[in-house]
């Protein structure tokens, strides 16, 4: 018992200690980002290569001119897209790690996505650090170049999305107030059985998912940025199934030429 209680003391200090760690590097590349792009927008190139991962004195002089050119074409090429004027939003960071060599994140790297927007567009940019230096490795603009979506109706649709955790809280709590037996096993129902899923995006509309389950009383929400700016509900299969029952059982019990057996499931 010692053994274990010390493995889940490791454990939790290792977890700890990572996910501390994951934060800071997170402010860190968000503000690194964030002062890059600034800089660049206003033609400080010197600036933002400050804030890249490349050694001056190595380089040389004719090797920066040929990156400062560079970045005076990337930067051509924003401003002739969304104009100079950006507002910038962080929107998260990333390694991946899959089966598929090529979709890996380098080792020591870490990928960065940055939201910017004009007043009527918004596009992504997704920088890669190096985790050792904490600074760019390079920058690209990923292909994306959307309208900025009405954020009311999306609001809108958010409180009618709350209405399926309202239904199913009270659900719970008529079964709570019931003589069920194993009512945990009817409360994990109703929070997870809440299938198909029905999402709606901001950027992209409508979308359904058959087999997505939403174990969160049948709720979920993203709200990162206009790309990720997400509702999704479940169908509360679970709390219809018991509402529908625990109905039955007091229709059954309130008709006087109705035998009624006293079952507590």
């Amino acid at each position: 018992m010692k053994k274990i209680k010390w493995i889940l003391l490791l454990v939790f200090i290792v977890t700890t200690t990572v996910s501390c760690e994951m934060v800071s590097n997170m402010f860190t590349y968000r503000s690194v980002s964030v002062a890059f792009l600034k800089n660049l927008m206003e033609e400080e190139y010197d600036k933002a290569l400050d804030e890249m991962a490349v050694d001056k004195e190595i380089l040389g002089s004719a090797k920066l001119d040929t990156l400062k050119l560079e970045l005076a074409d990337f930067r051509y090429y924003i401003a002739k897209q969304f104009g100079t004027e950006l507002d910038y939003t962080f929107l998260k960071t990333e390694k991946v790690r899959s089966t598929i060599e090529s979709n890996n994140t380098p080792a020591g790297t870490t990928d960065v996505y940055i939201q910017f927007s004009n007043d009527n567009y918004f596009g992504v940019f997704k920088f890669s650090f190096d985790d050792k230096s904490g600074k760019i490795l390079f920058v690209n603009a990923l292909d994306i170049k959307k309208v900025i979506p009405s954020m009311f109706s999306f609001w809108i649709r958010g409180l009618i999305a709350v209405l399926i955790p309202i239904f199913n809280i009270y659900v719970i709590i008529q079964i709570r107030r019931s003589n069920l037996k194993r009512k945990w096993l009817k409360y994990i129902a109703v929070i997870c059985l809440n299938i198909p899923s029905i999402t709606y995006s901001a950027v992209n509309g409508y979308s359904f998912g058959l087999l997505q389950f939403q174990l969160f009383f049948g709720f979920g929400f993203s709200l990162t940025g206009y790309l990720n700016c997400a509702w999704t509900i479940g169908i509360p299969i679970g709390g219809l199934y018991w509402l529908w029952r625990l109905n039955e059982r007091k229709r059954l019990k309130n008709e006087p030429d109705t035998a009624y057996t006293e079952d507590i499931e």
